[in-house]
């Protein structure tokens, strides 16, 4: 059969993520090109591989039974692509990085400086997306490595298929409007009753994580905006508009006019690099792991 790697990809996310609009900000295309993906493997096979049900799509037998087969097929390659590599026993060739908005704008720069230092030849390519989006993306190898976020009170899902490698922890502190707390240098979150919050949905691991601290100190929190964009949310509390919860990476995105008071408990995120477990030992691979736990170390000052 006369199919490509993007293609069977497209295939499988489909069968991971429900709609050609999921898959195309997934892999990084236009949901026309998720479509003519999959339009190029239903003429290598001659097969109907998609079936349309009102506005939605699904797949058809063939496709199902195809897609089972596809990720045996790009697991297969990856592994031909990390033997590959090892022959040649240096970390020269490309990688695509997945990351969320904070890790590019902080992390990814100082990376760069670095590999292209110490690896000449190893050549990074990054795409941005959604935080809870990186473990499928690895999964799937739409990314060959991800920056992600995992939480203790909400810890990511762990699959033998991946490793999680932590990079470095934060602790969370309240970011509260100017003057509102009188100089008060702690707060519990009991004491938090009262305030109205910024926060991530529930849907996020980051929003539920927040919640789940509080409740368990015995408060459910009044959140009258649910905002995603980290900027976005800064710029709300130095509005006066609320309150939330802030780490120092956070914090470095945007100069504001706020006060950051501790918290007295602990809630923490942890900054990990997720990888396949069968992608380990590919030189490129640990090459830009080795680099990832440098850079980390050096910026944070608090090495895992």
């Amino acid at each position: 059969m006369d199919w490509t790697s993007a293609q069977l990809r497209s295939l499988v996310e489909l069968t991971r993520r429900g709609t050609v609009t999921a898959v195309a900000e997934a892999l990084g295309y236009t949901p026309g090109g998720v479509s003519q993906q999959i339009a190029a493997l239903e003429k290598a096979t001659g097969m109907e591989l998609l079936q349309r049900i009102g506005r939605r799509v699904e797949l058809t037998d063939a496709g199902r039974t195809l897609a089972r087969h596809a990720e045996r097929i790009l697991s297969t390659e990856a592994e031909a692509v990390e033997a590959l590599e090892r022959t040649r026993n240096e970390a020269s060739g490309s990688l695509l990085v997945g990351l969320f908005a904070t890790a590019a704008a902080e992390i990814l720069p100082l990376v760069l400086h670095k590999a292209r230092e110490i690896h000449p030849g190893l050549l990074v390519h990054s795409r941005d997306m959604d935080v809870d989006e990186v473990y499928d993306a690895v999964t799937s190898g739409s990314v060959d490595l991800a920056l992600g976020l995992d939480y203790p009170d909400v810890p990511i899902r762990r699959d033998p298929a991946l490793r999680v490698i932590q990079l470095y922890r934060e602790r969370f502190s309240l970011a509260v409007p100017a003057g509102s707390m009188n100089g008060r240098e702690g707060i519990s979150l009991a004491d938090t009753q009262n305030l109205r919050w910024i926060l991530p949905s529930t849907d996020s691991y980051y929003g539920r994580a927040v919640r789940t601290a509080c409740r368990r100190a015995g408060v459910e929190p009044e959140v009258q905006h649910e905002v995603t964009d980290t900027a976005a949310t800064l710029a709300l509390v130095e509005a006066g508009v609320g309150v939330s919860t802030v780490t120092d990476l956070m914090l470095s995105l945007r100069s504001s006019r706020f006060d950051v008071v501790e918290l007295r408990e602990t809630i923490e995120r942890h900054i990990v690099v997720v990888i396949r477990s069968s992608a380990e030992h590919r030189p490129t691979v640990a090459a830009l792991v080795s680099v990832l736990k440098a850079v980390s170390e050096a910026r944070r000052g608090n090495p895992a």
